[in-house]
């Protein structure tokens, strides 16, 4: 399938984005990364914040579509948290410079364009506050600091993003089963069993993004 000229200036400015930083990035280095010229650019992205913010709009928006698909019916908070965990994992190493640029780069954009960008990220980060909550509350999470403890695993989750490679030792669905036993630790739940959801999450990610896991 052809790659129309907009996805082209979507593409180039994730890859500059990632790599250089919204702010490192300028209009010339957009325009020749997509093939188009200067003037024209403009005709497919707005600005250059309004190309930031959609890229982080559809991307959280698909991290928030794929966590809820992948956690629906899921109610016991350690299979929950474990799922979670695990497409996360999934995504970022599927998605890299897309997720570093969402990571990285909401600081960028003004109060106005930053506030429904924050508004997503936070309904997905309270997917994560959920199950943590409903886990300590029934006994199964020990934690003191479920908030602190809900940004930690996040962001070590997220490292994925950055140094994840096909060719280190752990096959990708290892590297996520290890993630989402580090999180079970930090939250008291060693010995948590009978995860299930690990090929879930693995349709979900190839599903919402159209790429093979």
């Amino acid at each position: 399938m052809a790659v129309t000229s907009r996805e082209r200036v979507r593409l180039a400015a994730v890859k500059l984005f990632a790599a250089k930083g919204f702010h490192g990035t300028g209009i010339r280095d957009l325009a020749q990364e997509a093939k188009l010229s200067s003037a024209s650019l403009y005709h497919y992205m707005g600005t250059k914040e309004d190309l930031l913010a959609a890229i982080m709009t559809e991307s959280l928006r698909r991290l928030l579509d794929a966590a809820e698909q992948a956690c629906e019916g899921v109610d016991e908070p350690a299979e929950r948290l474990r799922t979670l965990v695990e497409l996360h994992v999934l995504a970022h190493a599927v998605q890299p410079s897309e997720t570093r640029v969402v990571d990285n780069e909401v600081s960028a954009l003004s109060p106005e364009a930053r506030a429904p960008v924050v508004a997503l990220r936070d309904a997905y980060e309270r997917l994560w506050a959920d199950a943590i909550a409903d886990g300590v509350a029934s006994g199964t999470f020990a934690t003191a600091h479920p908030a602190v403890t809900r940004l930690a695993l996040l962001e070590m989750c997220s490292g994925v993003a950055r140094w994840y490679s096909p060719r280190g030792p752990l096959s990708l669905d290892q590297l996520a089963a290890h993630y989402s036993e580090l999180a079970m630790r930090a939250l008291g739940c060693a010995f948590a069993s009978g995860h299930t959801g690990a090929g879930r999450c693995r349709e979900v990610v190839s599903r919402v993004w159209g790429v093979p896991v």
